[in-house]
């Protein structure tokens, strides 16, 4: 385990310290043996936005949770938990020398979200409550607020992919809640690409209009699918679901393919192997792949604190396990975010830990 220098600081979306003109110096001054130091890039690195292969997008965003909250500081929890992981990762040990740099979240869109956060739970407290109808005209103005705010911050985030593609990067997205990534479907359509997406998740996230929030993080595959270029949705870990996500699902079998983690873990008590299942899920993508991990897809005990756990789930290496195969299958991934890391009500770091693992497996699975 590597140790950071310093005190605990409170740790700020923007890096560009430590600065070496290219990765050549970087690899001839840094020493990636060393403890991490404070006010240094996520996973420690030196590298600017410029030297970095990989670009991660911060995403502060949680306005339809309904269950646990704090997934909206869920990337400054992994920034955190990242300068405690060691650089030699075990499949892809020169990962640290393509560079991970992470942009920066405008702080306006950061005040609009706390602005609007409890205004999103007296909606949900209404809905629980069975007020809401009570007053409709004022639940529709408030429901209308928080669509435009999401509107508002997508295109924000639109941009920002656009704009970091065209510089040739490999760009994820790190949330907040599940709602995030449609921003980085919405850029994919416009582009015109196609491609599936690998799904890791406790839940199907079909739901149209859960709760009625157009963009709630249980309705963010009913509103990407939305989108014809998405030829594929391969979803992996589903465990909670509703009637109405299974039906969808079951309407479009060429377009929708569900390993039900229950169907998997009989399988494998009656013989078959993981290997086996991985070697379907990946039968079923086509070329050009986008990575959707909810942390909640692995075990609750690897992430207890996030949004809706659930029992059940993946274990941390057969996740690893199935992101590598991907690679090794020689699919294009063209993106990836991960969401739904959630810090301790008390301040502990397990989260972050295991979501700052996960992350840097994904820069790596991800890496050209």
């Amino acid at each position: 385990m590597r140790r950071f220098l310093g005190a605990k600081v409170e740790i700020k979306l923007v890096f560009s310290l430590f600065l070496a003109p290219n990765l050549s110096t970087m690899e001839n001054t840094f020493d990636p043996n060393a403890a991490a130091v404070a006010d240094s890039g996520i996973y420690g690195l030196p590298c600017t936005a410029e030297e970095a292969q990989i670009i991660i997008i911060p995403v502060e965003w949680e306005l339809t949770t309904s269950y646990n909250r704090g997934t909206v500081d869920g990337p400054a929890t992994i920034m955190e938990a990242s300068l405690q992981v060691d650089l030699c990762h075990h499949d892809y040990p020169d990962l640290w020398q393509k560079g991970i740099w992470m942009d920066e979240f405008p702080k306006e869109l950061r005040e609009l979200h706390d602005e609007l956060a409890p205004i999103s739970e007296d909606i949900i407290n209404a809905l629980y409550e069975g007020t809401i109808d009570d007053d409709p005209n004022h639940y529709a103005d408030l429901y209308a607020r928080i669509e435009a705010a999401t509107e508002k911050k997508n295109a924000w985030l639109r941009e920002r992919i656009a704009y970091w593609k065209a510089q040739g990067k490999v760009v994820g997205l790190l949330g907040g809640d599940h709602s995030c990534p449609l921003a980085y479907h919405q850029y994919l359509n416009e582009k015109g690409v196609e491609y599936g997406i690998l799904h890791a998740d406790a839940h199907c996230d079909l739901r149209e209009a859960f709760e009625g929030f157009k963009y709630s993080h249980a309705s963010i595959f009913y509103n990407t699918l939305k989108f014809n270029n998405v030829k594929k949705l391969v979803q992996v870990g589903i465990r909670d679901y509703c009637h109405q996500e299974k039906a969808l699902a079951e309407s479009q079998p060429d377009r929708i393919k569900v390993f039900f983690d229950r169907d998997c873990r009989r399988r494998i008590y009656e013989g078959a192997k993981w290997k086996d299942i991985v070697d379907e899920m990946i039968a079923a993508l086509p070329e050009k792949v986008y990575l959707s991990i909810d942390i909640d897809a692995l075990d609750p005990k690897l992430c207890p604190n996030t949004g809706t756990p659930v029992p059940g789930g993946l274990e941390y290496e057969e996740l690893m396990y199935l992101l590598n195969r991907i690679r090794e299958a020689g699919k294009d991934i063209i993106g990836f975010d991960l969401c739904e890391v959630s810090p301790a009500p008390d301040g502990g770091d397990w989260d972050g830990n295991v979501g700052a693992r996960v992350l840097f497996h994904l820069c790596g699975v991800a890496a050209k």
